[in-house]
């Protein structure tokens, strides 16, 4: 098998790629490379990835480092449904613009806001700064609710339309990875709800495996 697949599901970005290889049916070969236990530090590892993060791919040779690379790349050397990616210019220059916003539209606050709050304090043992914790939020709640009020402003059931998109999956892990704070999105927000639960069902049963660790970690918070 030609392809490798490094990841760690409790990345965002690994859970988006590892649905959307099952969902498409390409045949990998999985590389779980746990960043809990330093997987991504190991030497093996830095030999395909000297900057240390996941997800990373590796098909027969070729190297691929960063998520929507990793996306596009398998979009046009696979032989996947052209919905995914559409070749067509404009409706590909629409899908990249809202690629190009996650990235510090939604990615960075959803992020930093479970990094502070949830991954931090597990890590060094100390509580979280609750002035940083502020700084986030509210950032948070505003990349929520132009989720709601913008990007998903039309009768679609999904972002661009009545199929999904690799910019569907890159956004709904971004949206999931909050639950490990105890905040859910899509309270108040019955388009974020509807259209998750829509990406959700259409990649059945996959998203469930993906987002099985967390959600595991997320019930046990609640205890």
């Amino acid at each position: 098998m030609s392809l490798k697949f490094y990841y760690d599901l409790m990345s965002q970005p690994s859970r988006a790629i590892y649905v959307f290889l099952k969902v498409t049916g390409i045949k990998f070969e999985s590389k779980p490379t746990i960043l809990g236990k330093l997987g991504h530090k190991s030497e093996e590892f830095l030999k395909i990835n000297p900057i240390g993060q996941v997800p990373v791919i590796d098909d027969n040779g070729f190297i691929v480092r960063e998520s929507v690379g990793i996306l596009r790349y398998l979009c046009r050397e696979k032989g996947i449904p052209d919905h995914w990616y559409p070749k067509e210019s404009k409706a590909q220059a629409k899908l990249d613009e809202f690629i190009e916003w996650q990235h510090i539209g939604l990615r960075l606050p959803c992020a930093f806001y479970f990094k502070l709050k949830w991954l931090e304090p597990r890590l060094t043992g100390e509580k979280p700064l609750e002035s940083e914790i502020e700084r986030f939020q509210p950032l948070m709640l505003d990349s929520c609710d132009l989720m709601e009020t913008f990007w998903l402003n039309h009768n679609k059931k999904f972002l661009f339309g009545n199929h999904l998109t690799i910019a569907d999956l890159l956004a709904v892990m971004e949206l999931e990875q909050p639950k490990l704070c105890g905040f859910d999105p899509r309270q108040g927000r019955p388009r974020l709800a509807a259209y998750m639960a829509s990406v959700k069902s259409e990649t059945s049963p996959y998203y469930d495996e993906a987002n099985k660790i967390i959600d595991k970690l997320a019930s046990m918070s609640k205890l």
